[in-house]
């Protein structure tokens, strides 16, 4: 797994240039969520706390992020995008913070993987948040596309 999270984290540098300045970490991935991590310094506004684009991307990502990982595992790859989304930002983010985006559950993966495998895309919503320790400061849900290359 830890060749996976290297992986993505060169793809990630690579493909997307502004991860590089958030200082972005792919830190963790099991099967109950993906885990990126960033510094404050490098995502701080003007308040001190962080900027809402940075959360925002770093969530987006997140899901873009779990998506690569649900396609590495069935060693498939493919053009991901996200279709929406919706952040709430609920506290401020005054310290390092984490987003999490949660794995779907089975009855959504398996209609998705049958619309991949039938149609050779498919749409996943997905929920991930934003702790700042133990403290939900942001929500998000998005929906990305997936077409297999």
């Amino acid at each position: 797994m830890i060749d996976e999270l290297h992986e993505l984290q060169h793809l990630l540098t690579r493909e997307i240039p502004i991860t590089e300045h958030f200082r972005l970490q792919v830190a963790e991935y099991n099967q109950h969520y993906l885990r990126l991590d960033a510094p404050l310094a490098e995502n701080v506004n003007h308040s001190g706390t962080a900027f809402g684009g940075s959360l925002s991307a770093l969530l987006t990502l997140a899901g873009w992020s779990m998506v690569w990982f649900l396609l590495k595992e069935q060693s498939l790859q493919g053009e991901i995008v996200i279709q929406d989304s919706t952040c709430k930002y609920l506290h401020p983010v005054r310290r390092d913070f984490s987003a999490l985006c949660y794995r779907p559950a089975e009855d959504q993966l398996s209609h998705f993987n049958k619309m991949l495998y039938s149609y050779g895309k498919g749409r996943l919503e997905l929920h991930a948040e934003v702790l700042e320790g133990d403290v939900h400061a942001v929500s998000f849900v998005g929906r990305y596309v997936a077409v297999l290359a």
